[in-house]
């Protein structure tokens, strides 16, 4: 058993699109309904198939976000991470070291929903495993 993919919600899909490129995902389909709604699935590169569902529902209304924490991803650098997504156009915020200087490097990103992703560079260790706590 493994967990494949997690949907989101959003109000705009156009809008999430360019913002979910700009942090990297490469869009893999897109499956309509009848009634305006829409599937859109996405991987990031080093993914083997889609892990990032947008979910577009236009007769719901805006998304409001709440009871959702954040979704994490990643990275191998964060400090090229950072770079290259301020020169996409988006806003991330500053490097942070939340464990200590031993422990991971993160940084938050704001979706155009609202929805808070962490960026996370492992430290040389890796990530924790049930042999790596």
């Amino acid at each position: 058993m493994k967990t494949i993919l997690f949907a989101l919600r959003v109000t705009d899909l156009e809008r999430s699109l360019a913002f979910y490129d700009g942090v990297g995902y490469v869009k893999l389909a897109t499956i309509p309904f009848e009634d305006g709604s829409s599937l859109v699935w996405l991987r990031l590169p080093d993914e083997p198939s889609v892990s990032l569902e947008l979910v577009h529902r236009p007769a719901d209304g805006p998304v409001e976000v709440g009871g959702f924490a954040h979704f994490a991803i990643e990275v191998e650098s964060l400090a090229d991470t950072l770079t290259r997504l301020m020169a996409a156009g988006l806003h991330p915020g500053a490097a942070e070291l939340p464990g200590g200087p031993d422990g991971p490097k993160t940084s938050w990103l704001l979706d155009p929903d609202g929805y808070r992703i962490e960026l996370v560079e492992w430290p040389p260790g890796g990530a924790p495993t049930p042999d790596n706590p």
